[in-house]
C-alpha cells in the first residue's frame, strides 16, 4: 500500500510537471509568435512611422496610483500631438476607459491634446475603449476604419497591432516612449500574459466587444471647421447613452 501511495504521487507530480512544461512553453512560444509577427509594422521614432489619416490613441489614467502623473500618459499625449503638428496624421481617435462618472480616459486625452495644440476638429472620442481588444473592434466596427497608426507604448504595441491586423486592418504602430521611464516588472509581466490571453480571445473562444453600437464614420475636418456641437466634449458620452443606467458606467 505504501509503494502504492508513493508511485502514486510520483506520477501525480510528473504529470503536474509536464503541464507546467507545456503551459510555459505554450506561454512563451505565444510571446514569440506576437512580437515576431508585429516587428515589421512597429517604428521606434514618430518621425519614422507611416503617415496615416487616423492615428488611434490608446486611453490609460493621466495618474498613478501613487498620486504622480502617468509618464506612459504624457508620452503618448506628447507622441501624437507631434504627429499630427508634422501631418503625419489629420486625425486622432482618443479610445479609453469611462467606467465611472468620474474616471474618463478619452475626456482627460482630449483635454490634453487640446493644450498641446491639438484642433478640437482633429479630435474624436471613444468611451467604450475598455480593453485593446475594444478599442480595435470598435475603431472597425463603429468607426469604419480599415486602416490606422496606432499610438501607444512598445511594450504595448505588438500585441495592439497583432489584434488590428488579426481583425482584418491594415494598422502599423509608432512607438510612444518616455526614454528616462523604465518599465515596471509587473507591467512586463501583465503584458506578456495579454498577449498570450489574446491569442486565446482570437482564436479559441471568439471574444466580442462589450458595446458596439450604431456606426459612427469619422468625418476629416481641417482645423477651424464647423463643427456639428453633438460631437464636442460632453459629460455624457453620445454613444452610452443608449446603455441601461445600471450597465452604463460599468467595467466588463
Amino acid at each position: 500500500m505504501h509503494n502504492f501511495l508513493l508511485l502514486w504521487v510520483k506520477r501525480l507530480l510528473m504529470s503536474l510537471g509536464a503541464l507546467l512544461l507545456l503551459a510555459t512553453l505554450l506561454f512563451i512560444a505565444g510571446n514569440l509568435w506576437v512580437l515576431a509577427t508585429t516587428a515589421a509594422y512597429i517604428e521606434q521614432e514618430p518621425q519614422q512611422c507611416r503617415p496615416d489619416e487616423i492615428g488611434i490613441v490608446f486611453g490609460t489614467s493621466h495618474w498613478t496610483r501613487s498620486g504622480v502623473r502617468n509618464p506612459h500618459f504624457h508620452a503618448r499625449m506628447r507622441t501624437a500631438a507631434t504627429l499630427v503638428k508634422k501631418a503625419q496624421v489629420q486625425h486622432l481617435l482618443l479610445s479609453g476607459d469611462n467606467r465611472t462618472q468620474a474616471y474618463n480616459e478619452p475626456r482627460a486625452m482630449w483635454r490634453e491634446l487640446y493644450r498641446r495644440g491639438v484642433a478640437p476638429e482633429q479630435l474624436t472620442m471613444d468611451f467604450a475603449g475598455f480593453s485593446t481588444y475594444d478599442t480595435l473592434a470598435r475603431a472597425r466596427d463603429v468607426f469604419q476604419l480599415d486602416q490606422a497608426l496606432l499610438i501607444t507604448q512598445s511594450w504595448h504595441l505588438p500585441r495592439a497591432v497583432y489584434i488590428g491586423r488579426a481583425l482584418g486592418m491594415d494598422v502599423t504602430g509608432c512607438v510612444a516612449d518616455d526614454q528616462a521611464i523604465g518599465v515596471e516588472r509587473g507591467l512586463k509581466l501583465r503584458e506578456w500574459a495579454a498577449r498570450v490571453a489574446t491569442l486565446g480571445d482570437l482564436y479559441i473562444w471568439g471574444r466580442e466587444p462589450y458595446f458596439l453600437g450604431a456606426p459612427e464614420p469619422i468625418a476629416l475636418r481641417q482645423p477651424g471647421e464647423r463643427q456639428d456641437p453633438v460631437e464636442l466634449i460632453e459629460d455624457v458620452p453620445v454613444d452610452l447613452r443608449m446603455l441601461s443606467p445600471d450597465d452604463r458606467f460599468t467595467n466588463p
